[in-house]
């Protein structure tokens, strides 16, 4: 698949957009909601341009649009999402790793750094994992309380959990010893 979607930087023009228009084929969903481990995958697009930003970095901006079919976290029944969101990439050719080993990419940075060709598929199907959601959870699904434990002793809860609950009762005695 990413192949055939490639940009070249050395063709890209430099003075107009290069629009692209991705819309995977059956087998280009089966492939992604395998790779994504999702149920099902659907309706996917992913339209947008690259362009040049400055005289050697370039932009990519997109609208990926999908629909996606999970399991539940609680019930595991199917759950259906719609994804409809912006997504921006920014190459940039005087690109360098920081050097400190304890460094953080700051959350939503977009840039990375430029190679030979600029791939809108593999954009497309990064920001599609990155968009799923985490925990998708059925219309009124709910965790039931589990307790568990060693046969023959008595569950925790989560009222045991809480050992300064019953404090606030006690220093109101207290109080109306004094």
């Amino acid at each position: 698949m990413s192949n055939k979607t490639s940009l070249r930087v050395a063709d890209l023009p430099q003075n107009a957009p290069t629009p692209f228009e991705l819309r995977p084929d059956t087998q280009g969903l089966d492939a992604i909601r395998a790779d994504l481990g999702l149920l099902g995958l659907r309706k996917v697009s992913f339209v947008g341009d690259v362009r040049a930003q400055g005289k050697r970095d370039w932009i990519l901006n997109g609208k990926l649009g999908a629909t996606v079919i999970q399991p539940c976290v609680v019930t595991l029944e199917p759950v259906t999402t719609r994804i409809d969101v912006p997504v921006s990439r920014v190459y940039i050719a005087d690109w360098s790793d920081p050097d400190e080993p304890e460094f953080e990419i700051p959350e939503g940075d977009e840039t990375e750094p430029l190679g030979a060709e600029i791939d809108p598929a593999s954009v497309m199907i990064e920001a599609l994992s990155l968009a799923l959601p985490q925990y998708p959870r059925k219309d009124g699904a709910a965790m039931e309380q589990a307790d568990f434990t060693e046969p023959g002793k008595q569950a925790m809860t989560d009222e045991d959990a809480k050992p300064f609950a019953g404090l606030a009762d006690l220093r109101d005695a207290l109080k109306k010893d004094e």
